[in-house]
């Protein structure tokens, strides 16, 4: 790759490059698949503007996810997998207008699943040439921007590691200037020529919270610069939560704890939830008509256990159970942890906790949008009383809706929580779910549960 072209996607940033593409795809795509279906490329006047619709939607969607920023150092699985979830409700949509317009008979079925399926991999495959064009070409020190770092010493080591181990963004280091927490006039004076002779493009300001004050002193002193300048405050010792810039109100934030899963990913997520669940409430319908019979048969009491749980953003649902127990009465505001060998547990409440048949019901609770098919298992309330306390970011697993299913789980961390270590390690695993989210990983986790199968050590 040239010098001549780095400065050109430096000048007209990707994120309005990526869009013309995939425009040019779908574009591109539907003539050939008039040309396949009909035998010419003279489109009739409707085709063109079912190209339109889909254009338009395909940018929306992936403006709507932000699919169209930091797309060059993002991984090609999430990349893919984004566009994929565009082009798939793209594909629905479509379906559905043609459908509820009564056009079937007047647009081909061929032609838009040849138009959606050769645009997807038009549009895939640019992204993944393009990100490999500019590896090599970064490797090789083409396009890099000279950064000077400013700031203490143990927080520049880690913006260093950081920058290293990822050469594709592009960076080098062009110098750096450890400061202390009140620097002088004359430091900072020596500073801006220092970062003048360095030739750096950008300069890094990498302080922790409590240096802001810095900042303003650091900024007045570069403002004869023409370098670009950046923030980077150190959130070392802080539990994160899908961290990112942002504007509000006409003003910019950092988002220090915000869930991913909003807007079109609330959208997808609900609409894996309803297709799934569905799909699986019929399978375990049977299932769970026999369960009924047995539990009805083997002991007096309710079918269902019922008790209020917290769900996302701290709303109280009920959740539904096969009750395990003998009925029983607890101390108002406790709850007990079924312990092994409990003695309350029946037989067939034995074998249904074990196997995790016992959860079944609460795929009422997913079709009822009260829980996802995959998240935080949802806690009683009073234990949320209590390690809510003890560990720190215990409430942020409340950002999502709870799960029959999660990463903790499938790593192991179900049943009871005996220490405070084992809540924070399940804690841990909810938090980084949250933070990972993706289609693919709610995949991932409902394949793990499938394949290791609902029996576990600690389920009792």
């Amino acid at each position: 790759m040239s010098k001549s072209s780095i400065a050109f996607s430096e000048r007209y940033p990707a994120k309005l490059v990526v869009p013309v593409v995939d425009a040019l795809a779908l574009a591109s795509a539907g003539v050939v698949a008039y040309w396949v279906r009909f035998g010419t490329v003279d489109l009739h006047e409707r085709y063109a503007l079912a190209i339109a619709i889909m254009v338009l939607l395909v940018i929306l969607l992936n403006v709507m996810q932000g699919a169209y920023t930091r797309w060059r150092i993002t991984r090609i699985s999430t990349l893919l997998g984004k566009l994929l979830m565009v082009w798939m409700v793209v594909a629905i949509l479509a379906a559905s207008i043609i459908y509820f317009a009564h056009a079937a008979d007047r647009y081909s079925r061929l032609w838009v699943g040849f138009t959606l399926l050769t645009s997807f991999a038009i549009s895939g495959g640019a992204r993944i040439l393009a990100q490999f064009l500019l590896r090599q070409a970064r490797r090789r020190g083409l396009g890099r921007r000279p950064v000077f770092m400013v700031g203490p010493g143990d927080q520049l080591i880690r913006v260093a590691r950081g920058m290293r181990a990822s050469p594709a963004e592009g960076y080098s280091i062009a110098g750096v200037a450890r400061l202390s927490d009140n620097p002088d006039t004359s430091t900072l004076h020596g500073l801006s020529q220092r970062i003048s002779r360095s030739g750096a493009r950008e300069v890094w300001i990498c302080v922790p919270l409590e240096m802001g004050s810095v900042v303003r002193s650091i900024l007045f002193a570069l403002r004869d610069l023409t370098a670009e300048i950046r923030f980077i405050p150190d959130f070392q010792d802080m539990r994160l939560l899908n961290h990112q810039m942002s504007e509000v109100a006409g003003r910019l934030a950092i988002d220090l704890s915000v869930t991913p899963i909003d807007g079109m990913a609330r959208i997808t997520k609900r609409l894996e939830d309803l297709v799934l669940g569905v799909i699986f409430f019929t399978i375990s319908l049977p299932v769970c008509i026999i369960i009924a019979v047995l539990l009805k048969l083997q002991s007096p009491g309710p079918v269902l256990f019922k008790q209020y749980r917290m769900g996302v953003n701290g709303k109280h649902f009920k959740v539904y159970k096969f009750r395990s127990m003998e009925v029983h009465n607890e101390e108002s505001g406790q709850v007990t942890q079924a312990t092994r060998g409990d003695p309350r547990v029946t037989p067939l409440g034995a074998f249904l906790r074990s196997t995790s048949l016992d959860e079944l019901p609460q795929f009422y609770n997913v079709l009822q949008g009260r829980m996802s098919i995959v998240g935080p298992r949802p806690h009683a309330l009073v234990h949320n009383d209590y390690y809510k306390e003890l560990v720190e970011s215990y409430m942020k697993r409340h950002k999502v809706k709870p799960g029959i299913t999660g990463w903790a789980q499938v790593n192991g961390l179900r049943g009871a929580t005996e220490t405070v270590e084992k809540m924070e390690k399940r804690v841990e695993h909810d938090l980084w779910y949250i933070d990972n989210w993706s289609i693919w990983l709610d995949l991932r986790i409902i394949a793990l549960t499938i394949i290791k199968g609902f029996r576990g050590p600690n389920a009792y």
